[in-house]
């Protein structure tokens, strides 16, 4: 893609070679107007076919939904469009296909509706003027009035609103959809900047509703202890026992068989300093195993602590937590739940002996992509006091969950008693809304009390009730087929209206799994090279930016972007098209923000810590493409390099 001359030239001298006319057309995209590198892409619909001419007659071959297509040539035909397309750069597998079956998409954004929890769902528009004018204005009567149409369903053939988000997201692995972003426009939204933005969403395939009314069976709650085992945690290990075999006691009481299940996994720290210690993480009994409750306690009866001290008061949380996101079989389970049980700081992914190379954030992402929620039960024991602010920092990050808040519980001086307590209302209480969901309750939004105004306690038990809620209505209009809303060229804001500190999208990259696997090898080869003295301060900050330029416009052209793959020594800054990849850009990751002077300003720590970001990422992205549950073949078929992920702006570089 970086050498389009070169390439045009090329093509020019084989074709004279072999006595062609230099007048034919040349093998190549077209470019987005105004641009001189940028390529015309669309998107293909679900049900679309490629055809070998700009005719229905002529032979036609089906094209996987959201294929991202170049644009070879555009040509009209009895009134039609029809765009000359191919799936790649150099021309390969080119065929026509219809306008109505494309979506113009000149960058890899999408966005992902967040939990309408706390706020208002997201209404779609039919064109800018509406919503523009709705903005400006700040019209708060107009605004509910409309709000409370489309909730209803009751939008006019003259409302200017389209549709409405439903009132639980749609699972994306469940139903995979897409909400590419076609333009944006910057606007405030009260004192907060905010960006109308143009967007088709695309589902990949229509649900059957399925009757739920009365009761139901098969909603199910999978709950994973991630329980610190080292020398002080006996009395805890014990008591979390106790706590179970209550709680399966209740769920025998409540006919719940095969609906609540428990696995354990035990964590230490880095064997190779303290090979006495065991093990790092083991797993002593998983959810299918934990249906069972003889069968969970013959299990755990094992587990206990340390008979050595580790290298000091940090563990390894985080590789205890990424072995229960990864290797638990979370896949029947509606609810998903990891409660970690410790009394020491995490090592996250800048320490030495981390075996994750996770920072927070990486982990938190990684355990959102597989819908599981993760609860920090933190116990405040004097040996730990040293520690407690900064793995407090940290566990309550870890445990945030969009829409609701943190899940982090402090236990006063690790007090057994007052851990026991926690852990059997919080246990109980996810029993009773899966007791609630059979009988065929219906879900009722909770409150969250304000700091201040209830216990810790109860703060967290109300962000359990709201959690549930969310859960809950998810899982019922799953059974009823609600998927997100078919609309075309229709317009949104990305905040809150009435309280636009709160966003309500995330932005989101669509990329292929091969694209995943080739980015992250050029971004370690860009730190290995840098760290070797090989590039300037000046030239790892391009090559950073190069890729994630690359990703926002076009992940394909990644690898080509900066001077480490291989591109002659240049990248997109070197040659002059850096400006053009990121302007019209509504959103940019984290390196984009990062200029020369920046980093020549940063102490020695910034940028260290800058760096060690970047490899936490690289190494999230390590566990992302293993995980292959995660990725959606839109074929249907088995996960391969073409399987795709919509994965998170932040977590890119």
């Amino acid at each position: 893609m970086l050498y389009r001359y070169a390439r045009t030239l090329v093509a020019l001298l084989v074709l004279l070679a072999a006595g062609a006319s230099p007048a034919a057309p040349a093998a190549e995209p077209l470019l987005v107007a105004g641009k001189q590198s940028l390529y015309q892409r669309v998107v293909a619909r679900p049900g679309s076919v490629l055809y070998d001419e700009p005719s229905t007659t002529s032979p036609a071959r089906t094209v996987v939904p959201f294929t991202a297509l170049y644009v070879y040539e555009r040509d009209e035909v009895a009134g039609k469009a029809w765009l000359r397309v191919g799936t790649d750069s150099h021309g390969r597998n080119l065929g026509w296909l219809a306008g109505d079956q494309a979506i113009e998409w000149q960058q890899s954004l999408t966005v992902a509706f967040r939990e309408p929890l706390g706020r208002d769902r997201v209404m779609l528009f039919r064109d800018r003027e509406s919503l523009k004018g709705l903005v400006d204005s700040r019209d708060l009567q107009t605004y509910r009035a409309l709000y409370d149409d489309a909730v209803t369903g009751e939008m006019g053939a003259d409302s200017p609103v389209a549709a409405i988000q439903p009132s639980a997201n749609p699972d994306i692995q469940e139903n995979f959809y897409l909400v590419p972003i076609l333009d944006h426009e910057d606007v405030f939204l009260g004192d907060h900047q905010a960006r109308m933005l143009k967007v088709a969403s695309v589902p990949l395939e229509e649900q059957e509703a399925t009757e739920t009314a009365g009761p139901v069976d098969d909603y199910r709650a999978g709950v994973v202890f991630v329980i610190d085992s080292t020398v002080s945690m006996g009395p805890y290990i014990d008591r979390t026992r106790e706590v179970v075999r209550e709680v399966y006691d209740a769920i025998d009481a409540a006919d719940l068989e095969n609906q609540v299940s428990f696995g354990l996994i035990a964590y230490r720290d880095n064997v190779e300093v303290r090979p006495q210690l065991g093990y790092l993480t083991r797993e002593f009994a998983d959810l299918q195993s934990g249906l069972a409750p003889d069968t969970f306690f013959e299990q755990v009866a094992e587990v206990g602590a340390a008979e050595v001290s580790s290298k000091d008061f940090r563990e390894d949380a985080y590789a205890g937590i990424k072995r229960a996101i990864e290797d638990m079989d979370w896949r029947d389970f509606d609810a998903r739940f990891i409660i970690l049980v410790t009394d020491a700081g995490p090592r996250t992914g800048d320490d030495p002996l981390s075996a994750t190379g996770l920072d927070t954030r990486a982990l938190r992402q990684l355990a959102q992509d597989k819908g599981v929620a993760v609860w920090a039960m933190h116990l405040l024991t004097p040996a730990g006091a040293p520690g407690h602010s900064a793995a407090e920092r940290e566990y309550r990050f870890l445990s945030t969950y969009p829409g609701i808040g943190d899940f982090y519980y402090g236990v006063g001086l690790g007090d057994v008693d007052e851990f026991g307590g926690v852990l059997e209302a919080l246990a109980s209480q996810l029993t009773e809304q899966v007791r609630k969901t059979s009988a065929g309750v219906r879900p009722v939004p909770a409150t969250i009390p304000k700091v201040g105004e209830a216990s810790e306690l109860a703060r967290l038990q109300q962000k359990v009730e709201t959690l549930g809620y969310a859960l809950r209505m998810r899982y019922l209009q799953k059974r009823q087929g609600v998927q997100a809303p078919t609309v075309f060229n229709a317009w949104l804001v990305d905040r809150d209206f009435e309280n636009p500190a709160v966003q309500t999208v995330d932005v989101r990259v669509l990329l292929t799994r091969d694209q995943l696997s080739d980015m992250q090898d050029v971004l370690r080869r860009v730190l290995e090279a840098a760290e070797e003295g090989l590039l300037s301060p000046k030239g790892f900050i391009n090559d950073l930016k190069s890729v994630a330029a690359s990703l926002s416009r076009d992940p394909s052209a990644a690898p080509g972007s900066t001077r480490v793959a291989g591109a002659g020594g240049q990248n997109l800054a070197d040659l002059g098209y850096m400006r053009e990849y990121i302007e019209d850009l509504p959103y940019t990751g984290e390196v984009m923000n990062v200029s020369l002077d920046d980093w020549a300003e940063w102490p020695a720590r910034e940028q260290v810590e800058f760096i060690h970001r970047i490899e936490a990422k690289i190494n999230y992205y390590t566990a992302l493409h293993d995980n292959t549950d995660l990725w959606v073949s839109l074929d249907g078929g088995a996960v391969t390099g073409d399987s795709v992920f919509p994965v998170a702006l932040e977590l890119l570089p």
